[in-house]
């Protein structure tokens, strides 16, 4: 089976190292948690035990998920100004409306903090354009302004 590298960013890597260390280091906590509520006795009926139980699995899925990210991932960086690559920041006008997104891979989207897919529609859309280019997009003229 081929692994397939997941593109990320410098600070998307760093985000993630982080949410990594702090998982593992509330680890202790959950499992102090869980021999706690173990003691009030009958597991079936122990709503704390449960609930601790559902918190360790969670934390530890999210662990696995992120080491298994960090294994393959792809430092990604901005490219040359004159074309939008991964990486790239890129400041479009649209339909009047100025907005700025960085490019960067699926992982780490997060339309709401800036960050677009190169996969997702718009990603697609100015993948490849350069500063000037206007397209049309879901109605909408849409102009690249500012690639850095």
């Amino acid at each position: 089976m081929i692994k397939k590298s997941i593109n990320l960013t410098a600070a998307g890597k760093k985000e993630l190292e982080d949410e990594l260390a702090e998982l593992i280091a509330n680890r202790p906590a959950i499992t102090e948690r869980i021999a706690t509520a173990r003691a009030f006795g009958d597991l079936s009926e122990n709503e704390e035990y449960s609930s601790a139980r559902n918190e360790q699995k969670v934390a530890e899925g999210r662990i696995l998920e992120i080491q298994e990210i960090l294994k393959n991932a792809k430092i990604i960086r901005g490219g040359k100004k004159d074309a939008i690559t991964l990486g790239a920041t890129v400041t479009l006008d649209m339909g009047g409306k100025k907005v700025n997104y960085t490019l960067v891979g699926p992982t780490e989207a997060d339309p709401f903090g800036g960050k677009i897919s190169n996969e997702s529609p718009i990603g697609k859309a100015i993948f490849g354009r350069k500063a000037g280019d206007s397209f049309d997009f879901n109605g909408k003229k849409v102009k690249i302004v500012e690639i850095n």
